[in-house]
């Protein structure tokens, strides 16, 4: 039996058309396969789920702030490797490798601008810069937006996100906890309004501190919300888990956050929550 081939026929192989990196993303909700474009024009949210995509600093000012009314404040503060701390890898190797990444110095931004013709201070976490880890410059940022809020008398709105403390500054990270606590402790009691918005995932020291602080606490859908992992507390305790436990469902079933917010409707909730409380 004599096989065909290309080369004996002299056939040649057409142009490979190839399919550019990027364009598409799976659902790790519902295993959905979706065009990236298209779900960015859906703020990142999938259409078959509604499975929520962490996403950028920029989406949440374009969905948040009026357009064009957006001020950074507090961009000079960078990290310092105190300890001259070394793992596998320098933590001052770790600093400049996400300066790199992301542009940024540290994991989080705030800016002053307007919500529907309304002055706040809003601050959003970057989970890319080391997991979004709060060491001094975090805990230091927060603090200058809660005394700017408290000065300016605004409401202040933070979008958290990160996987706790950041080790590789010791006690010096552990300190932000009181410190940040403290000075809301101070804008409430001049009546203050904080906002957290807890994202995927809200974990560690600021799940501790300023995450679950707020006058009113809210979360996207699905985010994963707690002090320890999952694992660590199933390692700890031997047993298993509740279905969904340390997720946004299953906190607000439980008490420890007010309202789940599709992203979709974020901002008519935060203007309502303004207008009513503050």
């Amino acid at each position: 039996m004599s096989w065909f081939q290309r080369k004996d026929k002299k056939v040649k192989d057409g142009e490979k058309k190839s399919v550019p990196d990027g364009l598409w993303d799976k659902c790790p909700s519902c295993s959905e396969v979706l065009y990236r474009p298209e779900m960015e024009k859906n703020l990142s949210v999938c259409h078959h789920c509604q499975h929520h995509f962490r996403v950028s600093d920029s989406i949440y000012v374009g969905l948040l702030l009026d357009k064009g009314t957006e001020n950074r404040l507090f961009a000079d503060l960078a990290p310092q490797d105190f300890l001259e701390f070394k793992a596998v890898k320098r933590y001052s190797d770790q600093i400049t490798a996400a300066h790199i990444k992301t542009g940024e110095k540290d994991a989080i931004k705030i800016y002053r601008g307007k919500m529907d013709g309304r002055d706040i201070i809003l601050g959003i976490m970057n989970f890319n810069f080391i997991g979004g880890s709060m060491g001094s410059v975090v805990g230091e940022t927060v603090s200058r937006a809660i005394k700017y809020a408290r000065e300016k008398k605004i409401p202040l709105i933070m979008i958290c996100a990160s996987g706790g403390a950041r080790m590789q500054e010791g006690a010096i990270s552990l300190m932000q906890l009181a410190k940040t606590s403290t000075w809301l402790a101070k804008f409430a009691k001049e009546g203050g309004l904080y906002i957290p918005i807890l994202t995927d995932p809200t974990t560690g020291g600021v799940t501790a501190s300023y995450g679950m602080l707020g006058d009113v606490i809210l979360a996207e859908p699905g985010a994963l919300i707690g002090f320890a992992g999952p694992r660590v507390i199933k390692q700890t305790i031997g047993q298993d888990l509740p279905k969904g436990f340390q997720r946004s469902e299953f906190l607000l079933e439980k008490g420890f956050i007010d309202h789940i917010v599709h992203r979709s409707e974020m901002k008519e909730k935060l203007s309502l929550l303004i207008e009513l409380l503050f």
